[in-house]
């Protein structure tokens, strides 16, 4: 139990459902469809949607998903993968030969088709009970009555708005400054095209006028974009991978997400007596640093296109992580990796649910940097990704840019097992820090024993780009023997992710815990 004494949050209990994400209005409605008689994959999607007018600047129906799900009243768990594609027109040879040596972040080059939509009405036709049109409303009402902007996403827009042009200006901007805390943030065109979407589902998204508003300003702007590009995306369901740390199973979405890092960080943490440091010491922190740069440095290599992801199995081999465990040295600092070729960033979201009947819903939604491509459409100010740019330019690399192929993601998202019990959906937002921070949150778990708001709660380190970002959550001292050991010490300007799960406990008591790095909250009822 936490010391009341102090500032904190308490977990959230409740028996029907649950919901835990970033944004108090998205958990609400989410609430409210559970009420009205959906299901927890109704009430995900309906909150995922709404994420996109309460924070812009993180995801949108320009944008990509990915989603783990068990039926109701069952332990299997399945997933979806809701990424789109690169135009077939796409060319790393095309971008090489004009002098890149990695995709143009903030060009129609880096825009692939977004599959969110696709996906939504693919899980709703096949698992949800209330229809599209009942799981867009909330969104609708908010887009054209307008959202007070939240303080961290009031946070967020002054540095991720200064990549937005165009037409992105005029619609995620107010009167060309960011908006701030309270300010009400309007989307009326995005609420058209959620009218049209529930009216006649899907194609209403990727043809006719909609698609010709997106086609027009990737078009003016050099984009080979094609109306046939927008018509072929196709979610499809896959199969999870997992692995085993201390007695529970972590169940990641497959490639092209990057979840099978995390699980080899955990498979490379085994071999170390974690439980016995400090939690929040230098040794546990340096241990995970160098154990994060060895499974990061694997998904350089391997995670690519699904199509093209050959060497997964070596990948989640617990001989590869002994071999990579046995290059640790525990009192110093190793190199860092040549840097990855692709981009990787912080913006996503997060939402999970868990409803009456245990059917249980991890859902993660993202159009990848802050405001993405930072491209949006003249009408309808659909704000559209630049997941493009986790592709790569290196010739024969499985994740080389190519016409029709997705590129590696970074958006994964998580639950565990235990004795072939699903016990609980989580979530980690934070771009590349997501495998990290999934192995930290298990780890925080089963090595330390902390409940899941505990475990979120507590102070995170991560290295990018040769800087070990260590937040104030940890002692100078820490800090100082970090720094003898060899890493780049830095304390970041903003928080390190942000995280969501619901423990489905055995008393059939449901536990939510929400990040206090973000706005949101755990609610149920």
């Amino acid at each position: 139990m936490r010391d009341f004494h102090l500032p904190g949050r308490s977990a959230t209990f409740a028996t029907n459902g649950m919901c835990a994400t970033s944004h108090p209005l998205a958990a609400k409605t989410a609430i409210d469809i559970l009420e009205r008689g959906g299901n927890a994959m109704d009430a995900a999607i309906a909150g995922a949607v709404l994420l996109g007018i309460c924070e812009p600047q993180m995801t949108g129906i320009g944008g990509d998903c990915f989603v783990l799900f068990t039926p109701p009243g069952s332990d299997d768990i399945q997933a979806l993968n809701g990424s789109g594609r690169a135009p077939a027109a796409a060319s790393a040879a095309g971008l090489r030969a004009r002098g890149h040596a990695t995709v143009p972040l903030n060009t129609p080059d880096a825009v692939t088709i977004p599959c969110a939509i696709d996906a939504f009405c693919r899980l709703s036709a096949d698992h949800g009970k209330l229809g599209l049109d009942a799981l867009l409303a909330p969104a609708i009402h908010y887009a054209d009555q307008g959202v007070p902007v939240a303080p961290r996403v009031a946070l967020d827009w002054p540095e991720a708005g200064k990549i937005l042009q165009g037409h992105g200006l005029d619609h995620y901007s107010n009167n060309g400054a960011p908006y701030t805390t309270g300010q009400i943030f309007r989307s009326p065109g995005q609420a058209e095209v959620l009218r049209r979407i529930a009216r006649d589902g899907r194609d209403a998204f990727y043809s006719g006028e909609v698609a010709d508003d997106m086609l027009a300003v990737l078009n003016a702007l050099g984009g080979v974009h094609t109306a046939d590009d927008f018509a072929a995306p196709a979610s499809n369901y896959t199969t999870p991978v997992s692995g085993p740390y201390q007695g529970v199973d972590l169940v990641e979405h497959p490639p092209n997400g990057q979840g099978a890092t995390a699980i080899l960080m955990l498979n490379i943490l085994s071999h170390f007596d974690i439980a016995r440091m400090d939690p929040t010491g230098s040794q546990r922190a340096h241990i995970e640093a160098e154990a994060a740069k060895l499974a990061y440095d694997a998904r350089n290599r391997i995670i690519a296109d699904p199509d093209h992801t050959a060497r997964l199995d070596h990948m989640l081999s617990p001989d590869t992580a002994a071999k990579l465990a046995a290059l640790i040295d525990p009192q110093n600092a190793m190199p860092d990796p040549a840097p990855v070729a692709e981009a990787v960033h912080r913006d996503t979201i997060y939402i999970t649910v868990v409803d009456r009947d245990r059917m249980a819903v991890s859902l993660i939604y993202s159009i990848f940097h802050g405001f993405g491509s930072g491209i949006a459409s003249e009408k309808f100010g659909i704000l559209l990704q630049n997941r493009g740019a986790g592709f790569c330019l290196t010739p024969g690399h499985p994740n080389e840019m190519a016409g029709g192929k997705r590129p590696m993601h970074t958006i994964i998202p998580g639950m565990l097992g235990e004795n072939g019990r699903v016990t609980m959906p989580f979530g980690v937002m934070g771009g590349a820090y997501q495998p990290n921070g999934h192995a930290r949150f298990v780890s925080n778990l089963r090595d330390f024993g902390m409940d899941p708001q505990s475990a979120i709660d507590a102070p995170r380190a991560f290295t990018d780009s040769g800087v070990m970002k260590v937040e104030r959550g940890y002692s100078d001292a820490v800090r100082a023997e970090l720094a003898e050991m060899g890493h780049r010490i830095a304390i970041p300007e903003q928080p390190i992710g942000g995280a969501q799960a619901i423990l489905i406990r055995p008393d059939g008591v449901l536990e939510g815990a929400s990040d206090p790095r973000k706005d949101g909250c755990a609610l149920g009822y």
